[in-house]
């Protein structure tokens, strides 16, 4: 039998396969019906565990089990997705916890931002909120979080990630842990100078104080000198030591803002090596809101620690047509070696496959939350 002989033999069986494929997604559909005037849910794992048994025991060797259960996987998924776009049809998603509004209420709001006078969150809230914002600051971010949750602010400026520097990971532990929202987001550029106390020059330095993202953000620039690197809270608190204590041998890495605020001098501009560093940020409240307008959706989840756990997870987004546009893993606290997933994708809370897509996750997903709309 030669290869043309072959392949005709393969595009039968092609054919059989796709016949046989639409005759279940067929049945799936009055599964569907059936669940839907039954109140059933869509996803059984005990079911599938059972019916992936089956199938393996119906294979000859170790190769085409392995091959099987994975094929029967994706057959399995695929007919979830259906049956979650027939009860999205026929309304029965349910409204998700989470109110859409033409616009958010800032006119007399009170927002914090993490850091002292000349932080870049207080850049960033000025941007958003505009110069006459009403606002205080406090230490730390977990300072911020709770000024939200225990309502002395309405709205916080947190950062979650820079262009060179990555994500800022305790912020991200922190929308998990917190029943707090994102409602918005700034994105600033980042320039940051040496800043030195009047009359103080190069030469003098001996020690740097900055956060530690913006002392890795200048690694290049720092790696040409011998000083002392010590990480702060805050730029803004680092530039505010090194006015207190005036001393020639200190510097700061800050924003040239923040030298003017605390009677600095510039010894150095653009250190930090990118020329395109910008910082995004996020405007958080404790109310489930979301702008009517929104684009960008963030949630977490964790996933069951197993083969293909994730992967069944991320089709949700594919099978829905939405564009996933940022993916992050954190360690999951007292369980080693298990994440949990915080992903970003393009959409509405109001449309029908972002209701879909999460309807899909929360029964699939362990301990999913939408994080926000905005």
């Amino acid at each position: 039998m030669d290869l043309l002989e072959l392949r005709e033999q393969i595009d039968n069986i092609d054919e059989q396969i796709v016949r046989l494929y639409e005759q279940r997604m067929n049945v799936c559909r009055q599964v569907a019906e059936y669940k839907i005037s039954t109140g059933k849910k869509v996803f059984d794992r005990q079911r599938e565990m059972e019916k992936l048994a089956k199938v393996r025991a119906l294979t000859h060797n170790e190769f085409n089990r392995c091959g099987v259960e994975e094929l029967f996987e994706q057959i399995m998924s695929m007919s979830r997705k259906l049956q979650y776009q027939l009860l999205s049809e026929s309304g029965s998603l349910g409204k998700l916890p989470f109110i859409g509004v033409d616009e958010l209420e800032t006119g007399k709001a009170r927002v914090v931002f993490q850091g002292a006078e000349g932080a870049y969150s207080q850049a960033a809230m000025v941007e958003y909120f505009g110069d006459a914002v009403n606002s205080f600051h406090v230490d730390t971010f977990r300072d911020a979080m709770n000024a939200i949750d225990e309502g002395s602010a309405d709205f916080a400026v947190l950062p979650i990630e820079n262009s060179t520097a990555g994500i800022v990971s305790e912020i991200y532990d922190m929308l998990q842990e917190y029943e707090n929202y994102i409602v918005g987001e700034q994105i600033i550029r980042i320039e940051h100078c040496l800043l030195g106390v009047p009359g103080a020059a190069l030469d003098d330095i001996r020690t740097v104080y900055s956060h530690p993202q913006s002392l890795m953000q200048s690694a290049r620039y720092l790696e040409l000198h011998h000083w002392q690197q010590i990480s702060m809270q805050n730029n803004a608190f680092a530039a505010r030591k090194v006015a207190e204590e005036q001393d020639r041998s200190q510097a700061a890495i800050a924003s040239e803002y923040a030298g003017g605020i605390y009677g600095l001098e510039v010894l150095q501009r653009k250190v930090n090596h990118s020329g395109t560093n910008s910082t995004r940020f996020i405007i958080v409240t404790n109310q489930k809101i979301f702008r009517k307008d929104a684009k960008k959706v963030s949630i977490c989840f964790e996933v069951p620690h197993e083969s293909g756990s994730l992967y069944h997870m991320l089709s949700h987004f594919i099978y829905n047509n939405l564009n996933m546009t940022k993916i992050e893993s954190r360690p999951i606290e007292d369980r080693n070696w298990e994440y949990r997933f915080f992903i970003d994708f393009e959409g509405n809370l109001a449309d029908s496959a972002v209701k879909n897509a999460l309807r899909g996750l929360r029964d699939e997903a362990r301990n999913m939350k939408i994080l926000g709309n905005y």
